[in-house]
């Protein structure tokens, strides 16, 4: 029972993820199925951030004494995923109203009723 407070952060990953998966599934709102794809991304995220922290460790700052540090490769990588999920989420969005103004509809089945309908 005592590796539960410890396991937090992979918990909170795994809800995330189910969050965002079923958003992603449940969802026929175009916008909706975007914000359900960014919370799965934030899941992953948190459980790669989780991944690279080590007990005790410290900052990679050459100093005598301290023999452990904490990789700063995966903060890095998170980084630049952040800057890309933002770019691909501002993609999306400008994809959902160019959609909407085609159709009329952010609604997945509405939009394919509407290519269905030669009229």
């Amino acid at each position: 029972m005592m590796l539960l407070p410890g396991l937090f952060n992979y918990w909170l990953v795994v809800v995330l993820m189910m969050i965002g998966f079923y958003v992603v599934i449940a969802q026929g709102n175009l916008v909706k199925k975007l914000f359900g794809l960014n919370i799965f991304q934030v899941a992953v995220f948190v459980f790669y951030i989780s991944m690279g922290k080590i007990e005790d460790g410290t900052a990679p700052i050459l100093v005598d004494g301290e023999p452990v540090y904490t990789n700063p490769l995966p903060s890095v990588l998170i980084l630049t995923a952040i800057v890309v999920g933002i770019a691909t989420l501002a993609l999306g969005l400008a994809l959902a109203v160019r959609i909407r103004n085609a159709f009329g509809t952010m609604e997945e089945d509405e939009i394919d009723a509407a290519e269905a309908d030669p009229s």
